[in-house]
This record gives C-alpha cells, sequence and structure tokens, in this order.
C-alpha cells in the first residue's frame, strides 16, 4: 500500500477505525468521515499520523450527498489522487416490523444503502486502474437467525447487487469491487460483553467475537495487489455464524 491514498467512511471507531490503522501501518495515506464525534476521530487521524503517514478526518453524514462529494474531493486533493474507497459507514435499527417507523426506514436506507452509493459515484470518477472499491456489508446477508433484523438485513443484502454490478460496469477501467460480510464483532456499537452478546456468541462455530482488526485484515487483503484478479466477490469474515 506504499504511496496509496485511501478513503474510509465512518473510520472513527470500530471496523472504521481499525481498518484505518491497518491500511496505514502498510504504507497508505488515509482520510476517513465520521459522523459526529470529533474527539474520537482526531485521535484517530493521531494514531494514523505517528505511524508516518497522512491522516484526514472529515465530519460528513452519510446521509449528505454534497458533504461525501466534499469529502472526496477534500482527499483528492490532500493526497493527491485516490486509490482505494472503504463503504464502511452504516447504522442498524432492529426491532418487529410492526414497530419500525417510516422515518426508520428512510434512516436506515439512506445510509446503508444511498450513503454507500453516492460515496461510490463521487470515489469511483477519481480513482485508476488498479483502484479498489471496498464495502462492508453483514453476515445477515446470508443467515438471519431470528426476528428483528428485517430492516437491516434488507439494506445490507442490497449491497450484494450493488457490488456485482459495480464489478461489470468498472472492471474495463482495471478497478475492483468486493464486498466483506463481518459477523458479530466486538465494538462501541455491538460490544462481545453487552446485552446482546450471549446469543450471538451461541451463532458462531468458534464460540466468540471477532475483532476489528481481522475484520481490517481482510480489507488491506482486498485493497492490495495481490487481490486484482477478485471482484464482484463476497467474503464472509463471521466466525461460521452462516455454517
Amino acid at each position: 500500500m506504499a504511496g496509496k491514498a485511501v478513503l474510509i467512511t465512518g473510520g472513527s471507531r470500530g471496523i472504521g477505525a481499525a481498518t484505518a490503522l491497518r491500511l496505514a501501518r502498510e504504507g497508505a495515506d488515509v482520510a476517513f468521515t465520521y459522523a459526529s464525534d470529533a474527539e474520537a476521530a482526531a485521535g484517530v487521524a493521531g494514531k494514523i499520523e505517528a505511524t508516518g503517514r497522512r491522516g484526514l478526518a472529515l465530519r460528513a453524514d452519510a446521509r449528505d450527498a454534497a458533504a461525501l462529494d466534499s469529502a472526496v474531493e477534500q482527499a483528492v486533493a490532500a493526497f493527491g489522487r485516490l486509490d482505494v474507497l472503504v463503504n464502511n459507514a452504516g447504522i442498524g435499527v432492529l426491532g418487529p416490523l410492526d414497530g419500525l417507523s417510516t422515518a426508520d426506514v428512510d434512516r436506515v436506507l439512506d445510509v446503508n444503502v444511498r450513503g454507500t452509493f453516492l460515496a461510490t459515484r463521487a470515489a469511483a470518477a477519481h480513482l485508476g486502474r488498479g483502484g479498489r472499491i471496498i464495502t462492508i456489508g453483514s453476515c445477515m446477508t446470508q443467515r438471519v437467525p431470528g426476528p428483528g433484523g428485517t430492516l437491516y438485513a434488507m439494506s445490507k443484502a442490497a449491497l450484494t447487487g450493488l457490488n456485482r454490478a459495480l464489478a461489470r460496469e468498472l472492471g474495463d477501467r482495471g478497478i475492483t469491487a468486493n464486498l466483506v460480510h463481518p459477523g458479530p464483532v466486538d465494538t462501541d456499537m455491538n460490544p462481545a460483553d453487552g446485552p446482546l452478546a450471549a446469543g450471538q456468541t451461541a451463532l458462531t462455530a468458534v464460540g466468540r467475537f471477532g475483532r476489528a482488526e481481522e475484520i481490517a485484515a481482510m480489507v488491506a487483503f482486498l485493497a492490495g495487489e495481490e487481490a486484482g484478479f477478485i471482484t464482484g466477490a463476497e467474503f464472509t469474515i463471521d466466525g461460521g455464524h452462516a455454517a
């Protein structure tokens, strides 16, 4: 990744932050967006810079098309190029079908689907041959183990169609598009010691939550040169959740 420039949406914590640090350690300059926690974002940017690479924290709501366009333009202006986009920003609203409001539907689809599309559209204009688009999906696109996941699973399943279409649309430009489906991962949003952890752990084959760094490792592989012949593919890193 030496000399590469990366933009990650939702990079101030969890999988996004772990990915930012992994790619920086491999030699990339990394810009990332965050929604509201400026202190956490500054901390991640500082850790990136401690590796000797450039870090850039950009406040941008994933629902705001203009903000996403601006984030891409700022990353390109700062680094002089863009080689990798990691679509990581996402939210989850769980609950019974009759308890989900229209506002819930709009918010989840705006961030998880529309925001991913908009960030990809903006970034694709700057990606050259060898460019990479890596999107974070969910194990719930392959197995929904119980009620309450309708809206979230739908939003993440939409990314499967987007990913395959991107592979076809951008392949002749030498740009790849791939999708990573994490299982239960220990993050602030879904802690391994949280109230819902026991049931999720029991659904895995390995009997534990994943670490954000384990997801970042797959993203790093897909962002690298050895993954140049992989596109339109889906990679499940779920501890056997779907086995």
